[in-house]
């Protein structure tokens, strides 16, 4: 192995591994939602303790955008090394936090205000993290290589999640469910702290760059100089988000409420099909290096418009192979969107903005719609009755999606130098 190659294999484990753990723990509590609500947000309706968990759930999301902010002005104005490495940090502490938290029943209403706590600095953390590793994947690929190398960022975090699944379904197959609620829902989240450490020795070897911005704001010159391609960043990442959300976190409670599909067999079926969306992943960006983003992007999000509802009805149906094959086609679908999502909107902006700009856009799509779909399908279903109609939600958002890029300018052998590709 030569040392250009070995060195670059350093960079991309480096820009992953925060990932596969930020990921991780952040999608450990949409799994155990049920039993997060019943053990720190308590009531006599059962959905109303699930509406509570999810609402935390999304106020993470929601503060994702604070933490693009904060994160992208540190990965411009300081190096894209420095935040990877703050970023990792940031998750690991309140994710050992949520391990050993007391429950409602032994501290009160404080178990559910930390809980709250540790869910917004985990917020924070993400909203640097993902878009964070994307650019720097982005910066130091070759351009006729970059589709490749920068989808290490979404297979860092599908695989993050894959494996919050793998790990959750293993804790609820070995242990009675009496002993997952009471203690066994904590062994993923300690887990993760782990992952966390080896994260974080790993950055700290990594070799940090120059800063790309000298001074100012670079957020408020990217929506100065370039609001219609923050406008386009932000639409292309909103079906990502949406049905990315609804079909590999929210869909554990789908299928147990819409197909009385047990846990058990939900998170097989869903960590098989995240495996199969890591691969769609994989070759779809080796494809976007030859024929460029911009179709698998608008292709992806035109086939999301028109077949949601039949693979949603697919799996409302409760046959287990029926079930599965309507999530494949949901994983084929949102794995070849998402990609090319984040190298689409890299290309997007000139480097001395781009970590700022593509990390508020992204998380902005991610924070306002993806982490309130959960809780959104959620109170859609109860208000019309159809435990389908969350299809319907997807297809709104992957009609804006697909105009949005129809809307760009490929830009795929572009060098990600200071210009800007032009719409």
């Amino acid at each position: 192995m030569s040392i250009v190659e070995a060195n670059r294999r350093r960079v991309v484990t480096a820009g992953i591994v925060g990932n596969v753990m930020e990921w991780y723990d952040f999608a450990i509590y949409g799994f155990f939602a049920r039993t997060i609500g019943h053990l720190y947000f308590p009531a006599d309706d059962p959905t109303t303790s699930l509406l509570a968990a999810y609402a935390v759930f999304a106020v993470g999301f929601l503060m994702r955008p604070i933490g693009a902010i904060l994160f992208g002005h540190i990965g411009d104005r300081v190096g894209r090394g420095p935040a990877l490495l703050w970023s990792v940090v940031a998750m690991a502490i309140p994710t050992l936090i949520m391990g050993l938290l007391p429950t409602y029943a032994e501290i009160g209403i404080w178990a559910a205000v930390l809980m709250l706590i540790c869910r917004m600095v985990q917020g924070l953390a993400v909203g640097g993290e993902y878009t964070s590793s994307a650019v720097f994947l982005a910066e130091t690929a070759h351009p006729d290589r970059r589709g490749a190398a920068t989808a290490w960022a979404p297979i860092g975090a599908v695989g993050g999640i894959l494996l919050g699944s793998a790990v959750g379904a293993v804790v609820l197959n070995l242990l009675p469910l009496d002993q997952v609620v009471a203690w066994g829902w904590r062994i993923p989240f300690l887990f993760g702290v782990l992952v966390g450490v080896a994260g974080y020795i790993l950055r700290r070897r990594m070799p940090f760059d120059q800063p790309a911005a000298a001074e100012g704001f670079p957020l408020l010159q990217a929506m100065r100089e370039h609001p219609l391609e923050m406008l386009q960043a932000v639409c292309i990442s909103l079906v990502n988000a949406v049905a990315f959300y609804l079909m590999f976190v929210y869909i554990i409670a789908w299928l147990k409420l819409a197909a009385d599909i047990g846990a058990k067999t939900a998170l097989w079926i869903n960590s098989i099909n995240m495996g199969i969306l890591l691969v769609t992943v994989y070759f779809m960006a080796r494809l976007a290096d030859r024929i460029g983003s911009k179709p698998i992007l608008a292709g992806a999000a035109i086939a999301l418009t028109i077949l949601s509802w039949p693979l949603m009805r697919l799996m409302q149906t409760g046959d287990i192979a029926l079930v599965f094959l309507g999530q494949f086609g949901f994983a084929l679908l949102i794995g070849a969107y998402g990609s090319v999502n984040p190298i689409a909107m890299c290309e997007i902006f000139p480097r001395h903005v781009r970590c700022s700009a593509v990390s508020a856009a992204y998380n902005v799509a991610f924070g306002l719609a993806g982490g309130t779909a959960p809780a959104v399908a959620t109170w859609l279903i109860e208000a019309t009755g159809h435990n389908s109609v969350p299809a319907i939600y997807i297809m709104v958002c992957a009609a804006i999606s697909a105009a949005a890029a129809l809307s760009i300018k490929e830009s795929s052998r572009r060098t990600l130098g200071d210009s800007v590709a032009a719409t």
